[in-house]
């Protein structure tokens, strides 16, 4: 117990949870939008669901360190590029990410029903709305384990204490969960907030995709980016609000 009286620790421990809940950022936005398809009674079940693979997948990940390090590893080269485990995992979520991102936009933009028309038989109803759920949770899984890759490979990087990644871990999941239901809600409410999220998306998915061929972008960059953005379209929804606000008092 004597290490839990280390100052070194609770700092790695602060550290470490603060960059998990930063690098979380994209996971919370990715699960806010799909689960923002699901009729409202779902939705907290599907954001449950979604966040809790994402801690299921990081522990897994951490239990196996040394699997972890050897996805750096040269599996084969193309043109003279060496492609690894870790590169095609990278490459396949950035992949997955453009696609959708940029399939949600379009389905946002035309405001057109991606889906067949709704049935009128009951039974079939349940079991279409049943196919859409197990759907999301299955797009979630596939792009928490891409997020989770990341993370874990990050969080290797910084501390060399299993038990400190591990909390950290758990500790920024457990903000993740309490923090993913107003961001939901706020990007459902607000349809140019959506777009912007789906964008920002689109800029995870091509960065994930160039480190995957070993051009690092700075994460940094891509939040400072996502940062200023939001804050131009907060002084839009706070100048709509007015007029809307002098308009009804006219």
């Amino acid at each position: 117990m004597e290490f839990l009286f280390d100052p070194n620790i609770w700092i790695a421990f602060a550290m470490l949870t603060t960059l998990e809940i930063v690098l979380g950022v994209d996971n919370i936005i990715f699960i806010s939008i799909l689960v923002g398809r699901l009729p409202p009674e779902q939705r907290d079940k599907a954001r449950r669901l979604g966040l809790g693979f994402a801690m299921i997948s990081r522990l897994l990940l951490l239990a196996s360190l040394s699997w972890i390090m050897g996805l750096k590893a040269d599996l084969f080269h193309v043109f003279g590029q060496g492609i690894s485990g870790r590169d095609i995992v990278l490459l396949s979520g950035g992949l997955f990410l453009l696609w959708k991102a940029s399939h949600e936009i379009f389905v946002e933009v035309e405001a057109r029903e991606q889906d067949h028309a709704p049935e009128t038989d009951a039974a079939t109803l349940k079991a279409a709305g049943q196919r859409l759920f197990w759907g999301i949770i299955g797009q979630i899984a596939v792009i928490d384990i891409v997020f989770s890759l990341d993370s874990v490979i990050t969080a290797v990087g910084m501390v060399d204490n299993l038990a400190v990644m591990v909390a950290a871990v758990i500790a920024a999941v457990g903000v993740m969960m309490f923090a993913a239901k107003p961001i939901g809600d706020f990007v459902d409410a607000h349809p140019s907030v959506k777009v912007l999220a789906l964008a920002f998306l689109v800029m995870v998915g091509m960065a994930l995709t160039a480190e995957a061929f070993e051009v690092h972008i700075p994460k940094g960059y891509v939040y400072a980016a996502m940062a200023f953005s939001l804050a131009v379209e907060a002084l839009n929804l706070r100048a709509r609000s007015k007029r809307l606000a002098k308009a009804n008092a006219a």
